[in-house]
């Protein structure tokens, strides 16, 4: 079928209809393009297509910066301007908003979409997939179908210089622990490599299930990457509810470190930092322009993490509550706080609804995982009588839910939704919302 394509969606897809008004979602093509397309799957409401030829380009699309970007599913709009995937994030929120949220105010909400980093070589996290079949080991990175395993020897969305030592990372770290993996047939769930440009770190992270392992060939392997720490994440339990059993130091650091916000950061390997150290420092900028915090305010923090916006936060307020869920998280929260020599904040450990701060908080942040907010601490929120709460999100679907139900409550209300490019080449994108006391 030939097809005008309209917009992109939250998603890797594009949008058209058909000439009888069906909806069909298109697989590689850009929003302006005219496309002849092959039929993948049809249903009563919707049809899903695959790009077999681009009979008219649209005017933002490009040629991908990278020849492996059209094959893996990483970088989904790289064919996409960046001007135009700056545009069609902030419409996903609006669409996010106004579609599930009911918001009928979102198009005055949405600010345009801010843009703090590079559109390539912004990231300081690259996750290799492993496949194995036989004896053969293979690391690399997943194709767009999600199971195939292609081996690269570069990844432009990394942050690395163009010469010297760190210029071939992926492909020696991939090259080293297939090795390692095909001839002592050890079964890799995932490696992880962090690398901050701030402060020179580079840690591998080896996930692996419990049970014996290579330690003195992995350390050899691994020895021409020049790491400042290398570790195995041992996990345990069902493929879909894997869960964290250990984390052994090979050798170095056993943690990498990045600076940001005016201060260092220590993590371990199995806590959750934003990918984009320079989009990260952007959404502490916003929190706090958001939250205005004064030296007497009692500030909450919940799903803090390691601590991206606990440790602000305690550098200007009175006090701090913090929690956080995630065990590895909390103790890398206590660490920083620690390091930094900040004692004005309480870090528990828990579920946020369960564990929800007995005190009166004066500004809130929240930063939740893509779920969002449950609605009993939606409820809590709001029944707090802080003046400002600032809404970190990964997903415009439940920020847009959660936003309802405040309006729904009547204690606070959004007055402004900005959308933050932490991850171009993508459809992801950060929004920080500031919901006032009416």
């Amino acid at each position: 079928m030939r097809l005008k394509i309209e917009r992109m969606t939250y998603g890797a897809d594009a949008i058209a209809h058909t000439e009888e008004g069906k909806t069909v979602f298109v697989s590689g093509a850009v929003a302006g393009d005219v496309v002849e397309a092959e039929l993948v799957s049809d249903g009563k409401s919707f049809s899903r297509v695959k790009v077999t030829e681009v009979i008219e380009a649209s005017p933002d699309r490009v040629a991908p910066a990278w020849p492996f970007a059209s094959i893996l599913g990483c970088t989904p709009w790289a064919a996409m301007a960046y001007p135009a995937q700056l545009t069609a994030k902030r419409t996903n929120v609006v669409d996010a908003l106004t579609r599930v949220g009911h918001l009928a105010d979102a198009e005055d909400l949405v600010t345009p979409c801010d843009a703090p980093g590079k559109p390539w070589g912004y990231r300081n996290k690259a996750e290799l997939a492993f496949m194995r079949e036989g004896r053969k080991a293979t690391l690399g990175m997943y194709a767009q179908d999600g199971t195939t395993v292609v081996r690269v020897e570069e990844f432009p969305l990394l942050d690395l210089p163009k010469k010297g030592r760190d210029a071939k990372l992926i492909k020696n770290v991939s090259g080293a622990l297939s090795y390692l993996a095909g001839s002592h047939e050890l079964e890799i769930e995932r490696v992880g490599i962090r690398r901050s440009s701030r402060t020179g770190d580079l840690e591998v992270a080896i996930w692996t299930p419990t049970g014996a392992f290579p330690r003195a060939q992995a350390r050899r392997v691994l020895d021409a990457v020049h790491a400042s720490s290398i570790v195995r994440v041992m996990t345990k339990g069902p493929a879909k509810a894997r869960k964290v059993a250990g984390v052994e130091r090979l050798t170095g650091a056993g943690s990498w470190s990045e600076k940001i916000a005016g201060g260092t950061m220590r993590l371990s390997a199995p806590s959750f930092f934003q990918v984009n150290t320079a989009g990260a420092e952007r959404l502490v900028e916003l929190v706090l322009e958001a939250l205005e915090p004064r030296e007497e305010d009692v500030a909450m923090d919940l799903y803090s993490g390691a601590g991206t916006f606990t440790l602000p936060l305690a550098r200007r307020c009175d006090f701090v509550d913090a929690v956080e869920s995630y065990g590895p998280a909390v103790r890398d929260l206590r660490r920083n706080l620690e390091e930094a020599r900040l004692d004005n904040v309480d870090a528990v450990g828990g579920d946020a609804g369960r564990e929800f701060p007995d005190d009166e908080a004066d500004i809130i942040v929240v930063d939740p995982p893509r779920a969002g907010l449950a609605e009993d601490v939606v409820r809590q929120l709001s029944e707090q009588p802080a003046r400002t709460i600032a809404y970190v999100s990964c997903d415009p679907a439940t920020l847009a839910r959660d936003l309802a139900r405040f309006r729904e409550i009547g204690a606070f209300d959004p007055v402004s939704v900005t959308p933050v490019d932490l991850f171009p080449q993508t459809f992801h994108v950060e929004t920080v919302t500031k919901l006032q006391r009416r």
